[in-house]
């Protein structure tokens, strides 16, 4: 089970999932103050619900100030201060006079929640927080987060261009290399280390890949683009040194080529960030570590997860409903 006190990024991929907030929230039933469109709640609310004393909040706010207001925490002062004493002010059991004062928003509340070791309260919390979001994800997908990459508005379209660029690269592979049928294997593993480290075999083990199920079902749109966009500058490059030798490669003058391809300026920035996408969203969607990519993860944004999980999403079939341009490239899906 993940240890929400020593992880920020486990704490920020839940507390960026609006989904899984709406649960919680649901589940906790507590609301707070309304102030300023938020749910608030007064450092003597936390303490009380944590079952802590103020000197321990103020301990955390200490040590994790800057994650803790990243996620809601404010310091109320002059006029919006005014504001809030002038509404909730009868409410207030402790700084009434004080120039400023310290409130929690809902996200803010959790977050301090899942840093707190000494409170059985705030233990017991961490432990339903994460069968919760565990919860609302099966809800979502009916369990399985395979395919959870094809919800996203772009995939089918990313899909759709893939076999063009794929044949322009299988025909050069043909055309322009001295090697057997395995090549096409052999040199589609070829990009994918250059790109995400990791050949398509290793990747089809860490997602728990049927014999029969392609990996790039898988794969997010933006990791989609970059790998079309190597197979066409492959392609085109593997063309130009035919020509320039007369004759057709040898294997070690291609592995040659894609890694002064792969090594070219222009690609650092899309590679940095197709691992990065890819790294974290699978261990934030799909409870997946790429050991090979694990300096790459990151706490999934709350765009992220509207993408996969919120409104904007959809599975493939509403897709195709949508767009029944798209049909053919559902059927090619289907049929993997």
């Amino acid at each position: 089970m993940k240890d929400l006190t020593v992880s920020a990024i486990d704490r920020q991929n839940i507390l960026n999932n609006k989904t899984a907030l709406e649960n919680i929230q649901g589940y906790l039933g507590i609301t707070g103050m309304m102030f300023q469109g938020e749910f608030r709640f007064t450092r003597q609310q936390i303490a009380d619900f944590y079952g802590i004393d103020n000197s321990t909040i103020d301990r955390y706010l200490s040590q994790n100030e800057d994650e803790l207001k990243h996620n809601g925490y404010i310091n109320l002062k002059g006029k919006a201060l005014k504001e809030f004493k002038e509404e909730f002010g009868w409410m207030l059991q402790e700084g009434s006079k004080a120039p400023q004062l310290g409130i929690f928003n809902f996200r803010s509340f959790l977050n301090l929640g899942m840093l707190l070791t000494e409170s059985e309260k705030a233990k017991a919390l961490r432990s339903k927080i994460l069968d919760i979001v565990i919860d609302t994800l099966n809800q979502k997908l009916g369990g399985s987060t395979k395919f959870i990459n094809q919800r996203e508005e772009d995939f089918l379209i990313a899909m759709a261009r893939e076999p063009i660029y794929r044949k322009e690269f299988t025909e050069a592979l043909n055309k322009y290399l001295e090697m057997g049928n395995y090549k096409y294997a052999v040199y589609t593993d070829a990009i994918y280390k250059a790109i995400f480290l990791e050949k398509s075999s290793e990747y089809k083990v860490i997602l728990k890949l049927e014999e029969k199920e392609n990996p790039r079902d898988t794969m997010y749109s933006e990791v989609l683009r970059l790998i079309a966009s190597f197979e066409v500058g492959i392609a085109d490059a593997m063309k130009c040194e035919h020509e320039r030798l007369g004759r057709k490669m040898q294997p070690y003058e291609l592995n040659d080529l894609i890694e002064k391809f792969a090594s070219q300026r222009m690609w650092i920035p899309q590679i940095e960030d197709a691992r990065s996408k890819m790294a974290s969203r699978d261990y934030g969607l799909r409870n997946i570590i790429h050991e090979r990519l694990k300096p790459y993860i990151n706490s999934l944004s709350a765009a992220d997860y509207d993408r996969f999980l919120g409104d904007k999403s959809k599975d493939l079939l509403q897709r195709v409903i949508e767009n029944p341009e798209l049909l053919e490239v559902f059927k090619r899906l289907k049929d993997r």
